[in-house]
């Protein structure tokens, strides 16, 4: 159901894209500058510094806020020399907001899989360049697969999490996109659980604006599902089944139809 956008609400958008745009320039050049002499967790954290300035903006200025069920389903350590076990995380994919949100909500260093036209937008995209992160050419497939299952090791052997959307772009509100089963190949190629996560983020934040209206995102994360002896194509429908479902309960006024 599309919600009315006031005046109000456009220029308070407005706000917030210039206050993304004054946050994002003098962090971006740091970024850059520490990444001569810092590598790893050390630039993540400083790009994430960004996206939670990003994150506390779109609620102080615009009213958006956020509620996360089933955090607790994730992993966690016992103490602090205890690395986290990798998972492989699968959101629903409805706008900017959880591209953002989620580095800012988890605990542990998140690896994006992205097309790598993205590493070219100043400032945000040159800084993400930076990181340990998957960018990727999507118009030669088996060339990105292989680097997503060796980069995609490679970083969940060091104890970070792989997040990738199946449904590869954002969708509308109430829709369900094609979803791909690059994240369930990789996580039965590397004996990784999936992390199922539906977000109704387009509650407030639609795709294909930057016209923010108030209101309250729910992110609900599921329970890791196995890997092990699945096949990868099966998987990910468990992944879909889980998704889509909880989209219904999260955001009924959407799929009234």
């Amino acid at each position: 159901m599309p919600r009315r956008v006031t005046l109000l609400a456009r220029i308070r958008s407005a706000l917030f894209v210039a206050w993304m745009a004054i946050t994002v320039v003098p962090i971006a050049i740091a970024v850059l500058l520490a990444s001569i002499v810092l590598r790893g967790d050390r630039l993540y954290w400083m790009c994430v510094g960004f996206l939670r300035l990003s994150i506390w903006g779109a609620k102080a200025i615009c009213g958006v806020r956020y509620r996360v069920h089933g955090m607790e389903r994730l992993p966690s350590r016992e103490s602090s020399s205890d690395r986290l076990a990798p998972v492989i995380l699968c959101p629903k994919h409805q706008s900017t907001w959880e591209t953002f949100a989620f580095p800012a909500l988890m605990s542990h260093p998140l690896c994006y899989v992205f097309k790598r036209e993205l590493i070219y937008i100043p400032f945000f995209g040159w800084a993400m360049g930076r990181l340990d992160m998957i960018h990727i050419d999507r118009s030669r497939r088996t060339e990105a697969w292989s680097k997503v299952a060796e980069q995609g090791r490679e970083y969940m052997s060091r104890g970070h999490w792989v997040i990738m959307f199946p449904e590869g772009t954002r969708i509308a509100r109430g829709e369900r996109g094609s979803y791909k089963n690059g994240a369930t190949r990789l996580a039965v190629a590397t004996g990784v659980p999936v992390v199922p996560i539906a977000v109704n983020s387009a509650v407030c934040w639609p795709r294909r604006s930057f016209v923010l209206t108030p209101g309250t995102i729910d992110v609900s994360i599921g329970a890791p599902i196995p890997s092990v002896g699945r096949e990868a194509d099966e998987l990910m429908r468990e992944v879909e089944a889980w998704i889509e479902a909880e989209m219904r309960r999260i955001d009924p006024a959407a799929y009234t139809s």
